[in-house]
């Protein structure tokens, strides 16, 4: 074979690049979501943006359209709350009826609001449960059939508070256990239908998440580390990864990846 010539590895490469795909983010407001969204876009994949901040998602769609250059939709805005059934069917709904069948879900939604456990926080804990872990259920349930029927990706997004604990996060690392758990049991599940299963579990990443925490104490000290004892990821840097994740060869399944900034210790 000469210098030039694909081999055969190379050949199947190319083939499960990202052109045409149809993938489902949630969590697409801000964020890894909205990275996320556009490193796929970017990549020509046709992209569904669900998240309950239904102005900035029209505007990622908007934008996102606007980049194509034959002005054909390679983003729709679906507003949809993930800890919602209904919601999350009626989307699914749109999303066939306008893109086709979804084969790549991006489960990102999730919210993280830190307390020590004696705050006694319980309306806070059933949130970070109904949408960190509840909602990526059910997001998944709506979808399955779709992945199912042909192969995909699901990316479940986790966190290194799904590895490690600390006093601050019980509850919110319960949430990211849970997510890591339920990820290598699904992987399991849908290898025979060539779904493949991918766990990211970010350390640090600069993104709104540590703005929704209430308890005063535990905001300020996860400010000053987000701020000043370290540099964040930005969201950029987990969204490229799950491009590639995605991207890669049907050979390969990537099936976990923890990412933490250079200079994170935990």
């Amino acid at each position: 074979m000469g210098a030039s010539e694909p081999s055969q590895q190379q050949e199947e490469a190319v083939d499960r690049n990202l052109e045409g795909r149809v993938c489902v983010i949630t969590g697409a407001s801000s964020g890894i979501g909205e990275a996320t969204a556009r490193a796929l876009g970017a990549a020509g994949a046709r992209v569904a943006l669900l998240a309950r901040r239904e102005e900035r998602i029209r505007a990622l769609a908007a934008e996102l359209n606007a980049a194509t250059p034959d002005g054909q939709a390679l983003a729709i805005a679906c507003p949809a709350d993930v800890t919602d059934m209904g919601a999350l069917r009626r989307a699914a709904d749109e999303i066939r009826d306008r893109l086709g069948r979804v084969d790549c879900l991006i489960n990102n939604a999730g919210v993280m609001l830190n307390s020590p456990f004696q705050a006694g926080l319980v309306d806070e804990w059933r949130r970070m449960v109904d949408t960190n872990l509840f909602g990526v259920l059910q997001t998944t349930h709506v979808f399955l059939a779709d992945l199912r029927n042909g192969g995909g990706d699901i990316v479940n997004t986790s966190s290194v508070a799904g590895r490690k604990t600390r006093a601050v996060s019980s509850v919110y690392s319960a949430t990211k256990h849970a997510v890591t758990a339920w990820s290598e049991g699904l992987r399991q599940e849908l290898i025979p239908d060539d779904v493949r299963v991918i766990c990211v579990e970010p350390g640090v990443v600069d993104t709104e998440l540590p703005e929704h925490i209430t308890h005063p104490a535990t905001r300020q000290a996860t400010d000053d580390m987000y701020h000043r004892s370290m540099e964040p990821l930005a969201s950029e840097d987990i969204a490229s990864l799950i491009a590639y994740a995605v991207s890669r060869p049907e050979r390969v399944s990537i099936n976990e990846v923890l990412i933490r900034p250079s200079d994170q210790e935990f």
